[in-house]
C-alpha cells in the first residue's frame, strides 16, 4: 500500500512539474511576443478616396478624401462632413437626420498585405413637388460597404453602383500610401 502511494506522488510530482514548466514557458513566449510588438515600428498610411461621377460613360464629377491612419488601431478612423436637416416627422414635431459624406475605415497590416475595411455613405437633399403642397424632402443615398485587399501605390475599386433614377454610375476608389 505504501508504494502505491509513492507511485502515485512521483506521477503527481512529474504532472505538476510538467505542467509548472509548460506554464512559465507560455509566460515567457507571451513576453516575448509583447516586446516584439513594442519594438516594432508604427507604420502609418493616407488612404485617398476618389469618389467619381458618371454619365452615358463620361465622367461629370468626382470628389477627394483623404484621411491618416494606424493599421490595427480601434477604433476606426472616420470622415463626417455633411449637415444636420430638420425634417417635419409629424405636424408640430421635428426630426434631424444627417446628411452629407461619411467614410469609415480601418486598417490591418499583415506582412507585405494591406486589408482594408471601408464603408461610405453618401447623401443628399432633393425636393420634389407634388399637385398643389408644399415641396417633400427626399433623401437620396449611395452606400458602399466593402473588403479588400489593396497594393500600396495603386488604386483599387471598392464598389460601382448605377443610380436607378438616371443613367449614371458612381464608383468609389482609395489609394494606399505608406508614410515615412
Amino acid at each position: 500500500m505504501h508504494r502505491k502511494q509513492v507511485v502515485w506522488l512521483a506521477v503527481l510530482g512529474t504532472v505538476l512539474g510538467w505542467g509548472t514548466g509548460l506554464s512559465l514557458a507560455q509566460q515567457a513566449g507571451s513576453t516575448k511576443a509583447k516586446s516584439d510588438d513594442a519594438e516594432k515600428p508604427l507604420t502609418a498610411f493616407r488612404l485617398d478616396f476618389v469618389l467619381s461621377e458618371s454619365e452615358d460613360g463620361k465622367k461629370i464629377n468626382s470628389r477627394h478624401y483623404s484621411m491618416d491612419l494606424v493599421p490595427g488601431y480601434t477604433p476606426a478612423n472616420e470622415i463626417k462632413i455633411g449637415s444636420r436637416v430638420p425634417v417635419e416627422a409629424k405636424p408640430g414635431e421635428m426630426q434631424y437626420i444627417d446628411v452629407g459624406t461619411n467614410i469609415w475605415s480601418r486598417m490591418t497590416e499583415r506582412g507585405d498585405a494591406i486589408q482594408l475595411e471601408v464603408r461610405a455613405d453618401l447623401s443628399n437633399i432633393a425636393t420634389t413637388e407634388q399637385e398643389g403642397r408644399t415641396a417633400v424632402p427626399v433623401v437620396r443615398q449611395l452606400k458602399i460597404n466593402a473588403s479588400t485587399v489593396a497594393a500600396p501605390g495603386k488604386p483599387t475599386v471598392l464598389g460601382m453602383v448605377d443610380d436607378p433614377n438616371s443613367k449614371r454610375q458612381f464608383q468609389l476608389e482609395v489609394t494606399v500610401t505608406k508614410l515615412k
